[in-house]
């Protein structure tokens, strides 16, 4: 009988870590955009909705992969050992678990407000569709990106009700980070996906030039975050985030090499944990401290 361990492994949850600290971002930016500069009630009960929106809407996406993915999972080497596959969880219950997630994930945005409630199909229907990409575009890393982009986007409106320029373009560093690293982790199954008509950009250019896109990717996040920080009149520990998150791109792509790929899961965990987590510590402190 699966367990709560196994349901955890089988949506790696480890990897909230790479969007939520962008939602904490969005989040902060809607506390500043209230005048308040300080958590109200209405803030801690909308900050819990927002993370279990966070939560559910991931968890729905992940088990809706795996689902959807589980012949491809089999066959794999690398992925053989994950639950689907392995017995450990049934397809259908993988299934039950996307629907439960989905409509956990609805019922919170309805306690959020209107306009939170209005795009939740919208954000459903992105963070879903990306399981089917790989089945015709190689583009597959830049949907991935677009999912977790809208954590920003969606702790900020679900805070203020409304757009704004800044955390869209927080949202836009994220696409291009998580495409760019999506892309160094997709080394891994070049050969495979080549072998089972699977798209991705390692399996459409080969090991050198996918290395080559995702740096162009990071180097457009990098950006971002720049442009961001002098529309938004950050101070100095932005800065200082903005040098910690810059400083991990180039780590990781001086440690994944074309002959080599034993790193890339380092690359992938640790350093894109390290960079969102300490870009999201220096922003928020920028924001309240400075």
């Amino acid at each position: 009988m699966a367990t709560v361990k196994n349901y955890l492994s089988l949506i790696k949850f480890s990897h909230t870590i790479f969007a939520m600290p962008f939602a904490l971002i969005g989040f902060c930016l809607g506390i500043q955009h209230d005048g308040i500069g300080r958590l109200t009630n209405h803030h801690i009960i909308t900050f819990v909705l927002v993370l279990i929106c966070m939560i559910s809407a991931r968890s729905a996406a992940m088990a809706f992969n795996r689902y959807l993915d589980r012949q491809f999972d089999a066959k794999n080497p690398r992925t053989a050992i994950r639950e689907i596959p392995k017995g450990i969880i049934s397809p259908g219950n993988a299934l039950a678990f996307t629907i439960g997630s989905c409509i956990v994930f609805v019922v919170a945005c309805y306690f959020i407000n209107t306009a939170v409630l209005m795009l939740s199909p919208i954000a459903l229907f992105v963070v879903l569709f990306y399981s089917y990409t790989k089945r015709f575009t190689a583009l597959c890393h830049l949907v991935l990106g677009i999912g977790l982009s809208l954590a920003p986007i969606g702790a900020y409106l679900a805070v203020t009700g409304v757009f704004a320029w800044l955390p869209i373009l927080f949202a836009l560093s994220v696409v291009f980070w998580v495409s760019g690293f999506d892309i160094i982790y997709a080394l891994q199954d070049e050969a495979f996906d080549k072998a089972n008509k699977l798209h991705s950009i390692p399996a459409a250019l080969g090991t050198q030039k996918a290395l080559r896109v995702s740096e162009l990717l990071h180097l457009l996040s990098a950006s971002c975050v720049i442009i961001a920080g002098f529309y938004g009149g950050f101070h100095w520990l932005y800065w200082v985030g903005i040098a910690v998150f810059a400083g991990m791109l180039i780590y990781q792509h001086s440690i994944v090499k074309p002959t080599d790929l034993s790193k890339v899961n380092i690359a992938f965990m640790t350093a894109n944990g390290i960079a969102s987590v300490v870009f999201a510590v220096f922003v928020i402190s920028d924001l309240f401290i400075l």
